[in-house]
């Protein structure tokens, strides 16, 4: 088994917290890091799309009352949202007899809706931690297996697929469970080969502000129902969006979101995109590089970090500027290539945004300076720095 990085954390924060949410897209781990805890804590496990599994809640306070002194890990709980009233009343129950914090392990695939409810009737008792695809941290840093996260993207059956083609039949299989028997069993009455469409288009579009009106005149339906389907595919945990930084007040500001398909592996799926020298020739090629860089960066943020872009009407751009807890800002530009061209303006443009460390990432695997108090950096090096401060 991979070892995957928010292990620790996890384990720490269950340990604090009487209820944890481990968000992240289906397929992504989250199983597999929860039945690896099971491990190391006496736990329960119930898969709340198993049958067998949601007859023994059929008396939910009972059942889960009598198993108060273990961790019980409830997979797909966005299928019972029912529970969260039950768990309130466990938790406090347990604290009224002095018992440690119990506790739930909650496994989800769907964010907002999934946080609302939970936060609804689990305020003060609940903490959220997102869990992404692999990332660079958590494979052998070489070339080759650079190349095949970023072709194959970080859902680790279609990274440790056996060649190409089979990561990506994988990946087709996984769209289609997605967009055929998911989002309907969540509610959502969306025509698959609509919402495919759409999805590819955002592909097509990857890390671009969009256009809410012609999308919609694309697939004959109103931009009310573009954002709702837009929505949809961002509260899966499929689609990013990214804010734009507004804090400068003295220049005019792009104010729309970027949108970017989260997995690398799914974005090149959607535009059939097979191999790594298909990608090489393929003029998606550096918004790829720069999808799979940030999510790669905001994987590995520590708790309370914002992410933003930053653009003026002029078009002066940072592609990533990162607020830390410490208020220290991170400028990243991203560069797909080994010899990268620096803007002659970059380094006044990280002041735009009040930076304290100005970095380019780009394809190489050295650190090095380029005057301005700029540095270029791999993107291990970077994430790494990240990751520990």
């Amino acid at each position: 088994m991979l070892d995957r990085h928010i292990t620790e954390k996890l384990l720490a924060t269950i340990s604090q917290v009487p209820a944890v949410v481990l968000l992240g897209a289906r397929q992504v781990g989250k199983t597999t890091l929860a039945k690896a805890i099971a491990k190391r804590i006496d736990s329960i496990y119930l898969d709340l799309e198993a049958p067998e599994d949601l007859l023994k809640l059929s008396d939910p306070t009972s059942f889960l009352g009598a198993h108060a002194d273990r961790l019980v890990i409830l997979d797909e709980i966005q299928r019972a949202p029912e529970l969260f009233s039950v768990l309130r009343g466990l938790i406090d129950q347990n604290r009224e007899q002095g018992r440690g914090a119990a506790q739930y392990l909650l496994l989800g695939s769907a964010s907002m809706d999934l946080m609302r409810q939970s936060s609804e009737s689990l305020a003060g008792r609940i903490s959220y931690i997102e869990m992404s695809g692999l990332n660079l941290t958590e494979i052998d840093h070489s070339q080759q297996n650079r190349q095949t996260l970023w072709l194959r993207g970080g859902f680790p059956d279609s990274y440790l697929a056996t060649d190409d083609d089979v990561a990506m039949d994988w990946l087709e299989n996984l769209i289609r469970t997605y967009l055929e028997r998911d989002i309907p069993q969540m509610g959502f009455r969306v025509p698959a080969v609509r919402l495919r469409r759409l999805w590819t288009m955002l592909a097509h579009l990857q890390g671009e502000t969009i256009n809410y009106s012609k999308l919609a005149s694309n697939l004959e339906v109103d931009a009310k129902t573009v954002t709702h389907y837009i929505e949809i595919l961002t509260d899966l945990l499929l689609v990013k969006r990214l804010e734009p930084w507004h804090t400068n007040v003295k220049k005019r500001l792009v104010k729309s979101p970027r949108y970017y398909v989260r997995d690398s592996g799914i974005l090149h799926r959607l535009l059939g995109i097979n191999s790594h020298d298909a990608l090489l020739s393929n003029p998606v090629l550096g918004k790829s590089w720069e999808g799979f860089v940030i999510e790669n960066i905001l994987s590995v943020l520590p708790s309370r970090t914002e992410g933003y872009f930053y653009r003026t009407a002029a078009g002066a751009e940072v592609d990533l500027v990162i607020r830390m807890p410490s208020s220290e800002i991170w400028a990243i530009e991203i560069k797909h290539g080994v010899a990268p061209k620096i803007g002659k303006h970059y380094s006044n443009t990280c002041d735009d945004v009040g930076a304290t460390h100005k970095y380019v990432v780009y394809g190489g695997d050295e650190e090095f300076p380029v005057g301005g108090d700029v540095k270029v950096i791999s993107l291990s090096r970077l994430m790494e720095r990240l990751h520990s401060g």
